[in-house]
C-alpha cells in the first residue's frame, strides 16, 4: 500500500520530474568534491612539508592554519570564507581601482572546501611522511640524488601506503562537506533535493533520493580506492 502512495513519476528525468534537476545538483557536489579535494591536496603538500623542513615562520604559520581550520566547525569556516572572503576581495578590488568581482559560486565552493581539506591533508601527509625509514633516504641521497629526485622515486612512493587510508576518509569527507554549501545557496544535491520536496511535498521520496545517490557516490568511491591501494601496496610488506 505504502508504494502505491508514492509517485515515482516525480523521479523522471524530464518534467515535470526532478531526476534531472537531482542528477545536476549531483554533478555539481561532484565538481565541488573533485576541485576542493584536489586544492587541498595542494595546500596539504605544501604545509606537510613546510611544517617538516620550512623554517620558524613557516611552521609556525602552517600550526596557526591547521589548528584554526580543525578547531572551528567547517560550516562557520564556509559562512566566513564564504561571505567574508567575498567581501575582502571585493574591497581589495575597488582599493586598487577596480569594479566589483563576480566569484562564481563553484570557484568559492571549490575555495572554501579545499581550505577546509588542507588543514587535514596537511596532517595526514606530515605523518605518511615520517612513516617514511630515514634509512631509505639516507641511502638515496648516498647515492647522489638529488632532493628533488629523492622526493620522486623514494618519499612519495614509501608514503602513499601511510597516507592513502587518511586521504581516503578525507575523500569520502569531501564528498559530504559539499552538502554544506546549501546554506549559501548553492545549487549542489542537498539544496536542489530540499527545493523538489518543498515543492512537491514529496519530502521522504526526495530525500530519500538524495541519500540513495549519496551512498552509490560512497560505494563507487570505495571500490577505485581499494583498486588505488592495492596497486599503491605491490610489495609492500607492512609492518
Amino acid at each position: 500500500m505504502a508504494a502505491d502512495l508514492i509517485n515515482w513519476g516525480l523521479l523522471a528525468l524530464e518534467p515535470p520530474g526532478w531526476g534531472g534537476v537531482l542528477l545536476g545538483g549531483l554533478m555539481n557536489s561532484l565538481k565541488i568534491a573533485f576541485g576542493g579535494y584536489a586544492l587541498g591536496l595542494v595546500l596539504g603538500t605544501g604545509g606537510a612539508f613546510g611544517k617538516l623542513y620550512g623554517g620558524p615562520v613557516t611552521k609556525d604559520l602552517m600550526e596557526v592554519y591547521t589548528t584554526l581550520v580543525r578547531a572551528v566547525p567547517e560550516l562557520v569556516l564556509i559562512l566566513l570564507l564564504y561571505y567574508a572572503g567575498t567581501d575582502l576581495l571585493n574591497r581589495l578590488s575597488a582599493a586598487f581601482g577596480y569594479g566589483s568581482v563576480d566569484i562564481s559560486g563553484l570557484a568559492a565552493g571549490i575555495f572554501v572546501i579545499g581550505v577546509v581539506q588542507g588543514a587535514y591533508s596537511t596532517e595526514v601527509l606530515r605523518g605518511a611522511i615520517l612513516a617514511v625509514p630515514a634509512g631509505q633516504i639516507e641511502a638515496a641521497r648516498a647515492f647522489g640524488m638529488s632532493p628533488l629526485m629523492v622526493l620522486r622515486r623514494v618519499t612519495l612512493p614509501a608514503m602513499l601506503p601511510h597516507a592513502l587510508p587518511g586521504l581516503s576518509n578525507l575523500w569520502l569527507i569531501c564528498t559530504k562537506d559539499t552538502a554544506l554549501l546549501a546554506v549559501v545557496g548553492f545549487s549542489e544535491l542537498t539544496l536542489v533535493t530540499r527545493q523538489a520536496a518543498g515543492t512537491t511535498k514529496a519530502y521522504m521520496l526526495f530525500f530519500c533520493a538524495a541519500g540513495v545517490l549519496y551512498l552509490l557516490l560512497t560505494l563507487a568511491s570505495t571500490l577505485v580506492i581499494r583498486l588505488i591501494e592495492a596497486r599503491a601496496r605491490r610489495g609492500w610488506v607492512a609492518r
